[in-house]
C-alpha cells in the first residue's frame, strides 16, 4: 500500500511559481518542469550563499534522479517542494522530495546527490560538519514508526 506524502512530512520547504511558458497542449504543466521544480528544493538546501554545504573546492551534483508522477499541476499558481535527506554515505547523499499544489501531492522523488573535487572531477567525502547539518534535515516518512 502506498501512502499519500503531504509536505509536513519534510523538513525543508521551498515554494516556485508556475509559468504560463511551462504549460503544453494538453493546458497542464509540462511534465519535464517537474524536474526544475525539484532542483529549486535540492538548490535551497545545497547552496546557502552565507554557509555552503559543500567546503571549500567541492560540489555537488545529481547522479541519479527517479520521478513518479501523481496528478498533474495546472497554471497559474504555485508549488510547494518538500525535500529531506534518506541517507548520507561517504560522498553520496539520497534525498526523498515531493511536489505539492494546493496541498494535493502531485509528483514524488528519491535522487542522488554527489560530492566532488572541483578539480579532479572525482567523488569527495562529505565534512562531518556537513554531516551534521544534513542529519537535521532527515525525517521519517509518513507513518513510519521512530525506533
Amino acid at each position: 500500500m502506498t501512502t499519500t506524502p503531504s509536505l509536513s512530512d519534510y523538513p525543508l520547504h521551498s515554494t516556485d511559481k508556475l509559468r504560463y511558458g511551462d504549460t503544453d497542449r494538453q493546458g497542464h504543466i509540462n511534465n519535464a518542469v517537474f524536474a526544475t521544480y525539484l532542483e529549486t528544493g535540492r538548490v535551497e538546501m545545497l547552496f546557502t550563499p552565507d554557509n555552503p554545504l559543500a567546503a571549500p573546492g567541492r560540489e555537488f551534483v545529481i547522479a541519479q534522479l527517479v520521478l513518479d508522477f501523481r496528478s498533474e499541476i495546472l497554471w497559474p499558481g504555485s508549488v510547494q517542494i518538500g525535500t529531506r535527506v534518506a541517507s548520507v554515505g561517504r560522498s553520496s547523499v539520497k534525498l526523498e522530495q515531493a511536489i505539492f499544489q494546493n496541498g494535493r501531492c502531485a509528483a514524488t522523488s528519491q535522487s542522488v546527490i554527489v560530492q566532488i573535487d572541483v578539480a579532479t572531477r572525482q567523488s569527495s567525502p562529505i565534512t562531518d560538519s556537513a554531516r551534521q547539518r544534513l542529519a537535521a534535515l532527515t525525517a521519517a516518512p509518513a507513518g513510519a514508526e521512530a525506533e
